[in-house]
């Protein structure tokens, strides 16, 4: 996986043109807007771009605009590509899925990667089964019950575990659901709850030093576009404070995070090529359902468990889809 994102596009476009396993329409170039409230992430261009090639498109413009934290600029990007013509808006995070419905009511929107939670709380789209609108697209989780899983796979690693440091992103309005859900998890384990806004790194920091030491204690992340975005300086500074963590997405165990316990976002976007497809072929976005994961994965990174001073047991290295040596 190419872990760097290009940090520098706040806008530009991108042509793609390959073999295709089909023929492609003639003269037609589907031009495709692209919006997300963090940094454009290469993996997630590619896997969507690898998921359109194999449905025969070989041409194909990617409008890119990236709001790089600065959500207030979000609509303006998106007026951006309304202002371009595109034919569809595929967002990555739930920022950009709200700029770019409030930008529109007519131009198809695509969503790659925002919570359920946060799809079905803001009222996105109709219901998840039969969303109307313009909207529609795939989710990264299927419910608050996964951060129970999550704290059971803590402490199966994590030898007496007794508390977690939970990292939140206030800025997120579906992170309040998975704070309750994971302080109700861990009220039933009988496990301490410390909750650390992150609305910068900075603050994280300042949250992580302030929380109570034990050798027994762990981290765990609510999933957030940007605590994704910012995976390498989260697992950066769960490492300085010697904290076992497991994170809601599959790339934070491959970028040095202990355990990840769910999807792998860029499958989200390969899928969502599917929708982009079926949309340009006719199909209204309110008529396709928006896809919940299935398919969640475990993966355990070996190479932090031994910097840790953690023996992860074979009960557990049997349970992992991937285990990073």
């Amino acid at each position: 996986m190419d872990r760097r994102a290009f940090i520098g596009a706040i806008g530009g476009s991108v042509l793609v043109a390959p073999l295709a396993v089909q023929a492609q329409q003639a003269g037609k170039i589907p031009r495709i807007g692209w919006l997300t409230n963090s940094v454009i992430h290469t993996a997630n261009v590619e896997a969507f771009r690898e998921g359109m090639r194999a449905l025969g498109y070989r041409e194909l413009s990617l409008e890119l605009r990236a709001a790089a934290g600065q959500r207030e600029r979000l609509p303006a990007l998106a007026a951006e590509l309304l202002a371009l013509n595109v034919e569809i808006i595929v967002t990555d995070g739930g920022p950009a899925a709200i700029a770019a419905s409030k930008a529109t009511a007519t131009v198809p929107i695509v969503i790659g990667a925002a919570s359920s939670e946060f799809v079905e709380g803001q009222r996105i789209v109709g219901s998840l089964a039969r969303p109307g609108g313009n909207v529609t697209g795939l989710t990264i989780s299927t419910g608050t019950e996964l951060y129970g899983k999550r704290l059971d796979l803590l402490r199966e690693a994590v030898p007496g575990l007794s508390s977690v440091a939970v990292v939140w992103s206030p800025t997120n309005q579906g992170a309040p659901a998975g704070r309750r859900a994971v302080e109700a998890a861990a009220k039933t384990l009988g496990l301490a709850v410390h909750p650390i806004e992150a609305s910068d790194m900075q603050q994280l920091e300042r949250g992580l030093g302030k929380a109570p030491r034990s050798p027994s204690g762990a981290m765990l992340t609510i999933a957030d576009a940007f605590l994704w975005s910012q995976r390498a300086h989260v697992v950066s500074l769960a490492a300085r404070h010697r904290l076992p963590a497991i994170y809601p997405e599959h790339e934070f165990a491959t970028d040095g995070g202990l355990m990840a316990y769910g999807i792998r976002v860029s499958e989200n976007f390969r899928r969502a090529a599917t929708y982009v497809d079926k949309i340009l072929k006719g199909t209204k976005p309110g008529d396709l359902p928006v896809e919940q994961p299935t398919k969640f994965e475990l993966v355990i990174n070996l190479k932090t468990a031994k910097a840790l001073g953690l023996t992860i047991s074979r009960t557990l290295l049997l349970q992992a889809s991937k285990v990073i040596e």
